[in-house]
């Protein structure tokens, strides 16, 4: 086997990491309090790549407090993975639109993030600055979708657009979480469930 050089291994150590921090946001976003708690299916995300950028397991969080929101008008949280793959140069992510938000806020330094050559920015509910251990090369932000419109919906996607300085824009169509639970729609044709499931023996 051929041994890994110290950029590739950067670089891979960047992607475990993202993708780590994407599965430990979800949980959060999903109030689990530890990675061994139950937990439901993750989101399918979407991807792009384009330049030395790729994107990772985009979509809009189901809200979980009561500062998010999927009403007209609210605020939902945006998570991604964006790994610069140059291993020399460093990428900034400058802006992100879409037509179904008022605005998109990302906090941090104002001008956009800058991911440096080899590390990854991830976005979640989780709002940090860059982690202070200097080995670990990933960032960790808040994105938020201010004053959405009346198509974001849970189960559809919307057209988002991420603007990077060297990679330029990057359209991605956004899954909308639909969240832990499914509603369930009654009519005379649905039978009651809980009375048919005790009577064939069912329970936990």
């Amino acid at each position: 086997m051929t041994a890994l050089n110290a950029p590739t291994r950067r670089v891979a150590t960047a992607v475990a990491l993202a993708a780590a921090a994407a599965i430990s946001l979800s949980a959060c976003s999903a109030g689990q309090i530890s990675q061994t708690a139950t937990q439901v299916a993750a989101v399918n995300g979407n991807y792009a790549n384009q330049g030395d950028v790729a994107l990772r397991n985009v979509h809009i969080l189901y809200p979980n407090s009561d500062e998010f929101s999927l009403e007209p008008g609210g605020t939902v949280a945006l998570a991604f993975t964006a790994v610069n793959e140059n291993l020399s140069e460093p990428e900034r992510l400058g802006r992100i639109s879409t037509d179904f938000a008022k605005s998109v806020t990302i906090a941090g330094e104002a001008g956009g993030r800058v991911i440096d050559p080899g590390t990854s920015l991830g976005a979640g509910v989780r709002a940090a600055t860059v982690l202070d251990d200097p080995e670990d090369p990933t960032q960790l932000v808040l994105v938020t979708l201010d004053d959405i419109s009346e198509g974001v919906r849970p189960g559809l996607t919307i057209p988002v657009t991420f603007t990077f300085a060297r990679a330029g824009d990057i359209t991605v169509q956004v899954p909308v979480d639909a969240g832990p639970l499914t509603e369930r729609h009654e009519s005379d044709m649905s039978g009651n469930a809980d009375a048919e499931h005790l009577d064939s023996g069912g329970g936990h």
